[in-house]
């Protein structure tokens, strides 16, 4: 290292205090400095000698991390002319790679191997079979083409649910019956590795959730649980996959009302996110999310508000020292959750809050689900609150963007309507005989799988009951579940 004071040294010290970046502040402390003239070179310096530094830490991690470090110690070797103890690192760099079914380092190792073969024929070693390596590269690249194949299958339903949520409409469930009916998806050993196994089902379990077939979806999801846990080096390699695939399995089996069910899976994901490669930071990041927002639907859907809102705060905080971190689908997923729990406990205000947090901050193309229902959600919460004489301009606001988006089916029309129907009630008789008629015209509506969406992120019709009998949301979700 270079000797004297180093002005990357200086600049770290200072960050390291702040208990948020302050980039003035930093300056003004430099001001007499000469090196602040060019602190944005100094700040790049010290940032790639922070990420040099974290890779060194993180080197043994992961087997990517591993299997770079075994090649460019192969790369050094070779280099220095040191052929057999290149060998000795390319074979225990292509048995882990092989293990791990890490197919674009095995290709690369495989290179590496030709070019020691090489060596070896020149040397008058015929001991390997070129005709052998060539077909062991042809059926990694067979491999590698069939994994991308299916990562592109895969990005193409993720797209769908991430932009539009579950599918409504001809065109979306024409694209999701598109994928299903794949080659790859519907035909037998079509998938060429674990790894490509793994994303198979999950497709499978994702056109199913899109597809609101729940049954199908926990059948696929548990395929998928059950090839990572007989596998559990993939499994560590492939961390946020698995947690997706329990998020998943939790969220549909509270759906369907097994609640044992999922409360077990529930514990097991808390439990895995403890051992070794599920301690990242990205990995605690997505845990918080799935258990709390798997936590925070069981409340919703098990009617147990009060409990859900003792325990909120704790989760209101940790999201808050996310905030860098959490991606937008997530964070509007919290709000939403958020503003249901403070609903369903008679909290409207607060309720509003949160409601308007996912309001505010529209995106134009990500879950225009959550920010369709939103909308829909704001106009009752309103009501609750008496904001009469606001409805109607909000109502209307409502229609145009959901008309604008396509969105406005049969569902959100009817709750738009009678919304604006009891905002003008003369009195607590005639809101009753509007919630009975609503109720009645909901339900022949809902007879309609694509109508009855509406109650993934509302439960309307609870909602109307607990109107109508002056009961509590909260009960009339018990009396609903048992």
């Amino acid at each position: 290292m270079q000797s004297g004071d180093k002005n990357y040294l200086k600049i770290f010290d200072v960050i390291d205090k702040q208990d948020d970046y302050d980039e003035e502040a930093i300056k003004d402390m430099f001001k007499n400095e000469t090196f602040i003239k060019h602190f944005p070179s100094e700040k790049n310096h010290l940032y790639k000698l922070i990420l040099k530094s974290l890779r060194s830490y993180h080197s043994d991690d992961s087997i990517s991390s591993i299997l770079k470090q075994e090649i460019k110690n192969i790369e050094i070797l070779y280099k220095k002319a040191l052929f057999k103890e290149c060998n000795k690192f390319l074979n225990r760099a292509k048995k882990l790679a092989i293990e791990h079914e890490k197919f674009y380092y095995l290709f690369e190792l495989l290179n590496w191997e030709k070019i020691l073969l090489e060596e070896a024929y020149e040397e008058g070693e015929f001991t390997k079979d070129l005709d052998v390596l060539i077909n062991e590269e042809k059926e990694v690249i067979e491999r590698l083409r069939n994994l991308a194949a299916y990562h592109i299958l895969y990005s193409k339903i993720n797209y769908v649910f991430r932009s539009g949520g579950y599918v409504r409409g001809e065109a979306g469930l024409r694209v999701v019956e598109e994928i299903s009916n794949h080659p790859l998806i519907i035909g037998k050993n079509t998938a060429l590795s674990k790894r490509a196994t793994t994303i198979c089902y999950y497709i499978q379990g994702f056109c199913a959730l899109a597809k609101l077939d729940r049954k199908n979806c926990i059948k696929k999801f548990t395929r998928v649980k059950e090839i990572f846990d007989a596998n559990p080096k993939i499994r560590k390699d492939l961390p946020k996959r698995y947690i997706r695939t329990l998020s998943n399995l939790i969220l549909c089996y509270i759906d369907m009302k097994k609640y044992d069910e999922a409360k077990e899976l529930l514990a097991e994901l808390k439990k895995i996110i403890e051992t070794k490669g599920f301690q990242s930071t990205d990995i605690k990041v997505m845990a918080f999310k799935s258990t709390s927002l798997a936590e925070m639907k069981m409340y919703n859907r098990t009617g147990e508000f009060d409990k859900a809102v003792e325990e909120i705060q704790p989760i209101i905080a940790e999201l808050d020292s996310y905030r860098e971190k959490i991606n937008k689908e997530q964070e509007i997923l919290f709000y939403y959750n958020i503003a249901y729990i403070y609903f369903g406990s008679g909290e409207y205000n607060k309720a509003l809050f949160w409601i308007n947090k996912v309001l505010n901050d529209n995106e134009s193309s990500l879950r225009q689900d959550i920010y369709s229902y939103a909308r829909l959600f704001n106009l009752i919460i309103h009501f609750e609150l008496g904001n009469y004489d606001l409805l109607e301009y909000i109502i209307k606001s409502t229609s145009r963007y959901l008309n604008k988006r396509n969105r406005a089916y049969q569902v959100e029309n009817l709750i738009m309507t009678n919304i604006k129907k009891l905002s003008k009630a003369h009195d607590d008789d005639q809101r009753h005989d509007l919630f009975l008629q609503m109720k009645k015209d909901l339900k022949e509506l809902l007879k309609d799988n694509e109508e009855k969406i509406v109650l993934e992120y509302f439960d309307l019709i609870t909602w109307l009951n607990s109107k109508i009998s002056k009961a509590t949301l909260s009960e009339e979700v018990k009396i609903s579940i048992s």
